[in-house]
């Protein structure tokens, strides 16, 4: 998907537009303390999943009282042909002890390939995609017989999805860690 002169693309096909805000572009990220629930999921159901989770992981949040900043959904590893390798979890200031079902974790820091968008996020995913194969750059992931394993890779939803139901409205940023950097796994395993 070519970039208008503005960064700013809209891509219309059978009805759905994907608008492209912000990037792409490649900075730098610090750690990021987090804390999340991890899961392992066919793809074909997972944004159900992924709803589910959020939920879920926002009760425990407000049981505890817990201060957060962004929700994201990461993809630890990706095979849309069978299982996928899930996270959902939200940004914290400092470390919160987990309890088993939700860990605590950090998103790496690195240099990260980043692109905002609102509305369709397989448009937005091969935009990106693209983007970094044209600048030679790579992603930090290995490939293997379960799926493609990244280094971190996640959608952060820079929307409240608790205020917002309207997913085709949220504005959401993107980011998959270049290659450039050690590979680094977040504490949490998936149930």
């Amino acid at each position: 998907m070519p970039l208008g002169s503005n960064g700013r693309t809209a891509e219309v096909a059978r009805g759905v537009r994907v608008e492209i805000i912000e990037g792409p572009s490649a900075g730098a990220k610090p750690d990021r303390h987090c804390v999340g629930i991890r899961v392992v999921t066919p793809f074909r159901g997972m944004f159900a999943v992924r709803d589910e989770l959020m939920e879920e992981l926002y009760g425990w949040l407000d049981e505890r009282g817990v201060d957060f900043g962004h929700t994201f959904f990461r993809l630890h590893v990706v095979d849309m042909a069978g299982s996928m390798d899930v996270e959902v979890g939200v940004v914290t200031e400092k470390p919160v002890e987990g309890d088993g079902r939700v860990s605590s974790g950090v998103l790496p820091a690195g240099r990260y390939a980043t692109l905002t968008y609102v509305n369709h996020a397989r448009r937005a995913n091969r935009a990106l995609i693209e983007w970094v194969r044209g600048q030679g750059l790579t992603f930090d992931c290995v490939e293997n017989p379960a799926g493609d394993r990244f280094g971190c890779r996640y959608e952060a939803y820079l929307t409240d999805p608790r205020s917002e139901r309207m997913k085709t409205r949220w504005r959401v940023e993107l980011a998959i860690r270049l290659a450039d950097g050690p590979s680094r796994e977040s504490p949490g395993e998936p149930s």
